[in-house]
């Protein structure tokens, strides 16, 4: 049978071969995953994510040419999640070799696949994302929303209508981009600050070094003490953050974070902490050691760091509900955070798509 099938290739025109390539490509590619066969027939059976995430992005958006293939909405607005994904394939290429020379390949699974014209690799709008092989593509505005709101998993569960353990998976798959983008330079006055947070195991079920806790609890020696992870946070004036959980408050732990990100252009304001003033006279950086708790420095009414200690606040705020925060996924938490409040005057769950997908506020300044 096979035989035969390839003895007819030859007979075939032009066109008739390239269709046929493109067939056996698309099933090579589907081969090559580690999708199940009742997962295939659930993701083919599922509405084409395009047309149901319909959500307008702005006028950018609204005025980009519209991709060969992609659905229109009813009210003729392109699907939020194909345009925000199209749009990364314009910007970084091909996943598999950062080749910016890609060609339209089809569909498959609800979504346009592409073929990179160097390394000849086929990959849809999401491959190289943490979304990529999510399932039920129709209710990631629902935990977008989820996430817009600060909701637990349970409530997050319950909003998309999936187990509790995908509405957690969910949850942390969409905030590993957010986690990543943050500013690569903050401009004019900066202060900076740490806090700490509880150590969590959270989730953890075995080999815990302590006694386990109940509903975040509470620490067993009054004060800083290793229980309690340093976290840094550094602002500018315009609201631009930059944070990071530091395996310890040190020198090199603020350089590694800090390093290019404030530079000698700045004025930099610290409560005295010696690790942010090392690296500030390191690195020769003009600070500001200010009076406790921070405030405005005699004569200098502009020097303070009230705003880095009022984000301190909203932080720590914003987790309580959370009961505890497992100290391996902090960093994720602090991510979620950050886009709030950069995304605070926004309420379209189409920015949280583009955030998932590496389109984030600061991202998208680097793209």
């Amino acid at each position: 049978m096979f035989s035969t099938w390839l003895d007819g290739v030859g007979s075939l025109t032009r066109d008739q071969r390239r269709k046929a390539f493109m067939v056996v490509a698309l099933r090579e590619a589907d081969d090559d995953s580690d999708w199940t066969a009742s997962d295939a027939a659930d993701e083919a059976a599922m509405p084409e994510a395009p047309a149901v995430i319909a959500t307008t992005l702005g006028d950018e958006v609204r005025n980009r040419a519209v991709p060969p293939g992609l659905p229109m909405s009813a009210d003729g607005k392109v699907a939020a999640l194909a345009v925000a994904a199209g749009r990364r394939v314009e910007t970084r290429g091909c996943p598999h070799c950062d080749a910016k020379d890609v060609r339209p390949w089809g569909r498959a699974h609800g979504l346009p696949r592409y073929r990179c014209t160097d390394c000849r690799r086929t990959f849809n709008a999401l491959s190289g994302t943490s979304l990529a092989r999510l399932r039920h593509k129709d209710r990631w505005p629902d935990q977008a929303r989820a996430l817009m709101t600060g909701e637990s998993v349970a409530a997050a569960a319950s909003r998309c209508g999936v187990a509790y353990t995908t509405a957690f998976r969910w949850r942390h798959r969409f905030l590993v981009a957010p986690a990543l983008d943050k500013p690569t330079r903050l401009n004019g006055i900066v202060e900076a600050d740490e806090t700490f947070i509880l150590e969590s195991f959270k989730g953890r079920r075995a080999d815990l070094p302590r006694a386990a806790r109940t509903r975040g609890g509470k620490p067993a020696k009054a004060g800083l003490s290793a229980e309690q992870i340093p976290v840094l946070v550094a602002r500018d004036r315009a609201g631009a953050t930059i944070d990071a959980v530091l395996p310890k408050l040190d020198r090199v732990s603020v350089t590694a974070v800090l390093s290019g990100v404030v530079t000698p252009a700045n004025q930099l304001c610290i409560d005295g902490g010696k690790a942010i003033a090392a690296f500030a006279r390191v690195g020769g950086i003009p600070y500001h050691v200010l009076p406790k708790p921070g405030g405005p420095k005699p004569g200098a009414p502009e020097l303070h760091i009230n705003n880095v200690n009022a984000y301190h606040s909203r932080l720590k705020e914003w987790l309580r509900p959370f009961h505890g925060v497992a100290t391996k996924n902090l960093s994720h938490y602090l991510g979620w955070r950050r886009t709030l409040e950069a995304y605070d005057h926004i309420k379209d769950p189409s920015q949280w798509l583009n955030a998932a997908l590496g389109s984030g506020t600061y991202q998208q300044i680097t793209l």
